[in-house]
């Protein structure tokens, strides 16, 4: 844990001391959009494995082509914040008649851009945002990770296990702040796939073209969960709000930007109707993300 007043995890100081969250911002935020395409034909979808007789409703999951890729935060609300990476995760969803436009800087929600990428999920209304966002990479249980720190502060240790709850991926931290007194916004962009899988020389070629300006542009289907234990089982008891990229395109590009300390544009799709929050908390992120970034501890220190 940093030391309070310190520079927090994922707001931590780039070489010339000063902030590397700087470079995350608000570019734009969009008025609702109603896209996708029957859910019979989406890709990616959002659905609950079939209920069990005698149990509650079965997991929350992200669906990518009718397999479950990701399993999300349970239904209740009060246990932990969750994505973790199940076996079908298998496959990016990039597409390739964009590839060229998003290799540059978009000036605004494109809507070529959105009904493109809006063709591979479910029709449903989407909040579309263009963030400005420099990535740090975890790798869950090490420095940084959410959920060995801000987590287990909150809901301690799992029960049955004795150990922390383990997203199965590497994933990206860019971004949290303060939204009140008694709740914190923490941001994630999760790979499809880990970086592991990207091509060596594509994720070279980014770093290149970073280096020489550019800011190339990914794209991200993003879910809004708010929980908050029962139990107060942790020291630090809050509600947590869970704003998760799913990486739709862009996997070089993150690892680029991270590797690099580079910014990089990401174009989120909010699924207004997938997430375990209400649309008063929606129409709040466009002003919380345009707040400074702030950790927890920074924020109680003050």
């Amino acid at each position: 844990m940093n030391e309070a007043g310190g520079v927090p995890r994922s707001c931590d100081k780039g070489s010339d001391g000063a902030s590397r969250m700087v470079a995350n911002m608000m570019i734009m935020g969009g008025d609702l959009r109603r896209l996708g395409v029957p859910e019979a034909e989406a890709r990616l979808r959002f659905d609950a494995e079939p209920r069990e007789a005698g149990t509650g409703p079965g997991r929350r999951v992200l669906v990518v082509d009718g397999k479950p890729a990701f399993e999300l935060s349970y239904w209740c609300g009060t246990c932990p914040f969750l994505f973790r990476r199940l076996e079908n995760a298998r496959q990016t969803l990039s597409l390739a008649g964009v590839q060229e436009h998003l290799a540059g800087q978009l000036s605004d929600l494109d809507d070529g851009v959105l009904d493109a990428f809006g063709s591979l999920l479910p029709e449903g209304e989407y909040l579309p945002m263009l963030l400005r966002v420099e990535p740090r990479l975890v790798i869950p249980g090490q420095e940084g990770d959410y959920f060995s720190h801000e987590q287990v502060d909150t809901w301690g240790l799992d029960a049955f296990w004795g150990l922390p709850e383990y997203p199965h991926t590497p994933y990206y931290r860019t971004f949290e702040t303060v939204v009140d007194d008694d709740a914190h916004l923490y941001e994630f962009v999760v790979p499809m796939v880990p970086p592991t899988w990207n091509e060596r020389e594509r994720v070279q070629e980014y770093v290149d073209l970073m280096g020489r300006g550019t800011v190339p542009t990914a794209v991200a289907v993003s879910t809004l969960d708010l929980c908050r234990t029962a139990l107060g089982l942790g020291a630090d008891d809050y509600e947590h709000w869970g704003l998760t990229h799913f990486l739709l395109d862009g996997h070089h590009k993150l690892e680029a930007a991270a590797s690099a300390g580079h910014p990089v544009q990401l174009l989120s799709l909010l699924a207004l109707e997938e997430g375990l929050a209400e649309a008063s908390d929606h129409h709040r992120l466009a002003a919380l993300r345009s707040q400074p970034c702030l950790s927890r501890e920074a924020r109680q220190a003050r």
